[in-house]
């Protein structure tokens, strides 16, 4: 405990960090990824999400149903 609590209060010494190509490639395909998947779930959900936020705003869903056609 008292090796972590000097550690805190050492001062530290200058850190220059970069990012080379390989790191931003990574971070570009994490966020491409992210982004198809987020698009994913709402195509596969977007039934649920509107009944869900017409339920949230006191709407009634249009009806699909077609007229019963009498001959």
């Amino acid at each position: 405990m008292i090796v972590y609590l000097f550690s805190l209060l050492s001062p530290t010494a200058n850190i220059a960090a970069y990012l080379d190509p390989g790191s931003g490639s990574f971070i570009l395909q994490l966020l491409i990824g992210g982004l198809v998947g987020l698009i994913l779930i709402l195509k596969t959900f977007w039934g649920r999400i509107k009944v869900f936020v017409n339920n949230l705003l006191g709407r009634t869903p249009l009806s699909t149903e077609e007229p019963d056609e009498e001959a």
